[in-house]
C-alpha cells in the first residue's frame, strides 16, 4: 500500500535533487571567466529541460523497464506507458514518485560533465552530444546497477550514484576535454574564477540538495534515510576540513574555493556508501576523499597536462572512484540488510564486485564518449575557434552578456575586477617565469 509519509519524503527529495542542477550552474558559473558565465549556466539549465523530456519518453523505460539479458530495459514503459498511480514494486510509494526522483538523477549527471569542457564547446554540438550521452551511456549504466542489470546481479552496491553518476560523468568529462583540446592560452594566461561568492552559493545549494540525493535514495521516511542523511553530512564536513588543511599546507593559504570544492568532494565520495556504512566510516571516507581529490586537482592535472576546466574529473571521477572502493570496505548489513559486508567485516566478494564495476564504468565512459564525440563532431563543429574563445561564448553563442556595461565608458561594470585580476595574475606569472 502507498505510505503517505514515504511518498511525501520522496517527492521532497526529488525537489531537493532538482535544485542541485541550478546550484551546479552557479557553482560552475562562478568559476569561469565573466565572458562565459551565461554559457556555463545555460548548459545546466537547458539540460534540466532536455533530459526531463528524454527521461519521460525513453530514459525511464531503458533504465527500469523489464530487463533484457541484464543489458537494458525493454520499451514496455516507453512514454511512461502503464506507469500510473500504481505502487512501485516492493515499495510504498507511487511509481510516478519514483519516476520523478530518478528523473532528477538523470538530469544532473550529464550536467556534471560540462565543468570539464567549460569555455570551449559550441552549444549545438553540446546539446546533441549530451542527449546521445544520456541515451547510450547513462541509461544503460543506470540499468546495469539499479535496474536489475548484470552489475546488480554481480553484487555491486551503489546507494545513490557513485558508479552511475560520478564516475560516469567525471571520466566522460576527462575524455571529452582531452578530445576537445586545451583552452586557448591555457597554462600561459590566468583563467581565474570571476565570481567566487556565486560559486559558494552554488556549493551551498548542492550541499543542501544532496540530502535529498542521498537520504531520498532510501525511498522512504525511515531509519535508512536518517543514516544516509547523517553520513552525508559527516563526509561533507570532514572532506571540507581535510581539503582546506591540505591546501593550507601546500600553498600557505586556505581558500574559500578550496572549502567549497572539499565539501563537494566529500559528498561525491559518500554517495555510493551513504546507505551502507555507519557514521564513523563516513568521516574517514570524507577525510580521505578531501585529500585525494585535492591532489587530483592540484597535482595530477598539472603533471598530466589535461585541461579539465572546473575539475569535473578531479572531484567527481576521483571522488566517485574512492567512494565506490570505500563502499566495498565499510559496507555492513547492520546498517542495510539489503546490502552486503565489505572487507572490514571479513568478506571479499563485495570489494571484488566494486572493483569490477569501477572498471566497467571507466570503460563505458571512455569508449562511449569517444564514439559519440566522433559522430557529433563529424556533423557539427564541436570546438569553438580561437577568435570565438577570446570574444567569449556568451556573445558568440547566445548574443548576451552576463553583466551590464557602463553607458559612459563602455567597460564592464562587474567584469572589470576580473579583468584587473587576470592582468595582475598574468603579471605575476610572467615575473615568476623570468619574463
Amino acid at each position: 500500500m502507498i505510505d503517505t509519509g514515504d511518498t511525501a519524503w520522496v517527492l521532497i527529495s526529488a525537489a531537493l535533487v532538482f535544485i542541485m542542477t541550478p546550484g551546479l550552474a552557479l557553482f560552475y558559473g562562478g568559476m569561469v571567466r565573466s565572458k562565459n558565465v551565461l554559457t556555463t549556466i545555460m548548459q545546466s539549465f537547458f539540460i534540466v529541460a532536455m533530459i526531463s523530456v528524454e527521461w519521460i519518453l525513453i530514459g525511464y523505460t531503458m533504465t527500469f523497464g523489464t530487463d533484457i539479458n541484464g543489458f537494458i530495459g525493454s520499451l514496455d514503459k516507453i512514454g511512461l506507458t502503464g506507469v500510473g498511480m500504481n505502487v512501485l514494486e516492493n515499495g510504498t510509494i507511487p511509481e510516478l514518485a519514483f519516476v520523478a526522483f530518478q528523473c532528477m538523477f538523470a538530469v544532473i549527471t550529464p550536467a556534471l560533465i560540462t565543468g570539464a569542457f567549460a569555455e570551449r564547446m559550441k552549444f549545438a554540438a553540446f546539446a546533441v552530444f549530451i542527449l546521445l550521452w544520456a541515451i547510450f551511456i547513462y541509461n544503460p549504466m543506470a540499468h546495469w546497477v539499479w535496474g536489475g542489470g548484470f552489475l546488480a546481479n554481480l553484487g555491486a552496491l551503489d546507494f545513490a550514484g557513485g558508479l552511475v553518476i560520478h564516475i560516469l560523468s567525471g571520466v566522460s568529462g576527462l575524455t571529452l576535454c582531452i578530445l576537445l583540446g586545451k583552452r586557448t592560452g591555457y597554462g600561459h594566461t590566468a583563467m581565474i574564477p570571476h565570481n567566487l561568492p556565486m560559486t559558494v552559493l552554488g556549493a551551498s545549494l548542492l550541499w543542501f540538495g544532496w540530502f535529498g540525493f542521498n537520504a531520498g535514495s532510501a525511498l522512504g521516511a525511515n531509519a535508512l534515510a536518517a543514516n544516509a542523511f547523517v553520513t552525508s553530512q559527516a563526509a561533507a564536513a570532514s572532506a571540507t576540513v581535510s581539503w582546506v588543511l591540505a591546501e593550507w599546507k601546500m600553498n600557505g593559504k586556505p581558500t574559500i574555493l578550496g572549502a567549497a570544492s572539499g565539501c563537494i568532494a566529500g559528498l561525491v565520495a559518500i554517495t555510493p556508501a551513504a546507505g551502507f556504512v555507519a557514521p564513523l566510516p563516513a568521516v574517514i571516507i570524507g577525510l580521505v576523499g578531501g585529500v585525494v581529490c585535492y591532489f587530483a586537482v592540484a597535482v595530477l592535472k598539472e603533471k598530466l597536462g589535461y585541461d579539465d576546466a572546473l575539475d569535473a574529473f578531479g572531484v567527481h571521477g576521483i571522488g566517485g572512484t574512492w567512494g565506490a572502493i570505500a563502499t566495498g570496505i565499510w559496507a555492513t548489513t547492520d546498517i542495510n540488510p539489503a546490502g552486503a559486508n565489505g572487507l572490514y567485516y571479513g568478506d571479499t566478494h563485495l570489494f571484488v564486485a566494486q572493483l569490477i564495476s569501477i572498471a566497467v564504468a571507466y570503460a563505458l565512459a571512455i569508449c562511449g564518449t569517444w564514439v559519440l564525440y566522433q559522430i557529433v563532431n563529424a556533423f557539427l563543429k564541436a570546438r569553438a575557434d580561437e577568435t570565438e574563445e577570446l570574444t567569449g561564448l556568451d556573445i558568440v553563442e547566445h548574443g548576451e552578456r552576463g553583466y551590464a556595461r557602463s553607458v559612459l565608458t563602455g567597460s564592464p561594470m562587474l567584469g572589470s575586477f576580473e579583468d584587473s585580476s587576470e592582468m595582475l595574475a598574468n603579471t605575476v606569472m610572467g615575473m615568476s617565469s623570468g619574463k
